[in-house]
């Protein structure tokens, strides 16, 4: 049987993290395809090259593949993980400042900045939803993506 997992948001920085634990659980878990999906293609093609060496370092036959296309990456998931940021770290540094001039705790996953950001990301996970409806739709949405409660 083979098992893909789609990262949606693969350039992440925790991507390398994702991978690490893959690899660890693979006897449970045994993933025939990891996709990352992502908006930039430079951090595609680093974490790319960097889950293929980590995989073959620990001999698993894993193959990663990367798509800015979503639909594309979808196509065959067993799994989506989603690891988004939507507006990258700009936003995430206005969510927890922005509450602070206010004597509010800054954060993106509760109060005013987790407010921010669910506003920004839930309409992107519902596109994510549509297209897994369309393409994959037996897949397993895991999320990762804060705030997590979404």
């Amino acid at each position: 049987m083979t098992m893909k997992l789609v990262i949606f948001g693969g350039g992440s920085s925790y991507t390398p993290e994702l991978i690490d634990g893959l690899i660890r659980q693979y006897e449970t878990l045994p993933v025939s395809e990891v996709c990352l999906n992502d908006i930039n293609e430079q951090r595609l093609e680093i974490l790319g090259a960097l889950g293929r060496r980590m995989f073959a370092k620990a001999g698993l036959p894993v193959q990663v593949t990367t798509t800015t296309d979503r639909k594309r990456a979808l196509e065959g998931a067993t799994f989506v993980n989603g690891l988004i940021r939507v507006g990258g770290m700009d936003a995430r540094i206005n969510d927890e400042k922005i509450p602070l001039r206010y004597n509010i705790i800054g954060q993106e996953t509760t109060g005013p900045g987790g407010m921010m950001k669910a506003l920004r990301t839930i309409p992107v996970m519902l596109g994510l939803a549509h297209d897994m409806e369309a393409v994959c739709p037996d897949a397993w949405l895991i999320n990762y993506t804060n705030p997590s409660g979404i």
